[in-house]
């Protein structure tokens, strides 16, 4: 099998064959696009051959660095926010017991901070952290955006505080620009270790950068199998073997003309709950502009499937669903038969329960397509680093190439930009004096 086959047969009784083909000319421009850098946003096209050169001294150099931290702290704290937390979440989340938290044996913990302004959620981590041996990998090309940049402040307060200054620099890891900004000039002045996050690759395309790796290096997963994934699809994609991230473009650009405007990503292995929430910033962030762009959503089956599967199935037909199939599980476990059978389930008894999950996963795709809501399916082998290395480089390349489709810059993000004037104008930030005036005569 191939590590990533797209299935689009069922959405044909929406869309046919021959418009997904009149895609093809668009996706081929869109292609070029990206592979040339021809289009618009091509300064941030530094991840299309990324994997393919990053070199082996620079993860055994990231690997020693993990190695470092996880002898000296039994918390690591990655800060950041958007691609600079997502990407390695999604991974970490994706290869990890689900119960190892529970388990002293298995330290460091991998935290996140600075991906939201809860206060409560701050207090309770440093109150979590002040009898711990804890770390922090702060990850900001400016230093100053405003959630990591509070929560670096907080913790590396508490940090100095329990071990000393000159002590917290070795345990203080910064993932900045290479020359400028206030995070790169803390870190040269405090001699803390750094990365560099590449100025030609945007945070959301960052996972196979330091930003990504360190984090999932710290955790203890192999970080030369995901990029070795990563890589071999780069290889496939680029050279034409591999067509899939084409398909998927194409088919999704399709049915968002014929009025599907909403994509739900629905997985059926709760470990990829946080590689859907990477996929959503992925394909929002770089689609959503210039009031077009599929809405990007995500649920996990089939614990959804008792929420949101009545909207589903019978909710307003403006939606597609795009499934994640996993053919293997790492474990093999049967359902036991019993005695009474008083909850009538001897029907199973013996089967494995992944065959039951496929069998729900099958019945549900079959009852949606049937309700009107076309599927696209995109079939992995299993979930391990290097399968991951190669979805996470198909669905980026997916991503440039439907972003062109669509005729939008699929590599910036100006919208961002507007909450961030009004929260500063609010909070009287210097400089914002006729943005403050202006907003609080609206109120």
């Amino acid at each position: 099998m191939k590590e990533i086959e797209v299935l689009t047969k069922d959405v044909q009784g929406t869309v046919s064959q021959a418009q997904i083909d009149a895609l093809a000319a668009e996706a081929k421009a869109g292609f070029d696009h990206v592979v040339n850098g021809t289009g618009a946003g091509n300064d941030f096209l530094g991840w299309v051959r990324l994997p393919g050169e990053i070199k082996a001294a620079d993860l055994d150099d990231i690997n020693d660095t993990a190695e470092k931290l996880r002898k000296n702290c039994d918390v690591v704290v990655a800060i950041g926010i958007g691609g600079s937390y997502l990407g390695a979440k999604a991974v970490i989340e994706a290869l990890s017991n689900h119960f190892d938290s529970l388990r002293c044996d298995k330290l460091p913990k991998v935290l996140f901070a600075g991906q939201n302004i809860g206060e409560d959620y701050l207090y309770e981590l440093q109150e979590y952290l002040r009898d711990k041996r804890f770390g922090i990998i702060v990850i900001s090309k400016s230093g100053t955006t405003t959630e990591p940049a509070i929560a670096f402040r907080l913790l590396r307060e508490q940090l100095e505080k329990q071990v000393g200054r000159e002590a917290a620099k070795d345990l203080i890891v910064a993932i900045t620009d290479a020359k400028r900004g206030a995070l790169r000039t803390l870190a040269d002045t405090e001699g803390y270790k750094t990365y560099v996050i590449p100025d030609n690759v945007g945070g959301r395309f960052s996972v196979l950068t330091p930003v990504g790796l360190l984090p999932i290096a710290v955790a203890g997963f192999d970080i030369k199998a995901l990029v070795a994934g990563a890589a071999d699809m780069e290889a496939k994609t680029l050279s034409g073997e591999s067509k899939e991230s084409l398909i998927y473009a194409m088919t999704r650009n399709a049915l968002y003309r014929a009025g599907k405007k909403t994509e739900i990503l629905v997985n059926y292995n709760p470990k990829l709950h946080f590689f859907s929430e990477w996929w959503k910033q992925l394909y929002g962030e770089s689609e959503g502009k210039d009031q077009k762009g599929i809405f990007p959503a995500s649920v996990d089956n089939t614990t959804d499937l008792h929420s949101m599967g009545q909207w589903i199935q019978e909710g307003e037909r403006t939606i597609f669903e795009t499934v994640i199939s996993v053919a293997s599980t790492e474990h093999e476990l049967r359902i036991p038969a019993d005695a009474d059978n008083l909850d009538g389930l001897n029907y199973i008894a013996g089967k494995r329960v992944d065959e039951v999950n496929k069998m729900a996963e099958l019945g549900t795709r079959i009852a949606h397509v049937d309700g009107g809501v076309p599927n696209i399916r995109i079939v992995i082998p299993d979930i391990t680093a290097n399968t991951l290395g190669h979805l996470i480089y198909f669905f980026e390349a997916a991503c440039g190439i439907s972003g062109h489709i669509l005729g939008v810059n699929p590599f910036n993000q100006p919208g961002v930009e507007a909450y961030k004037k009004n929260m500063f104008a609010l909070l009287e930030k210097p400089g914002y004096e006729a943005e403050t005036a202006a907003i609080k005569a609206k109120l």
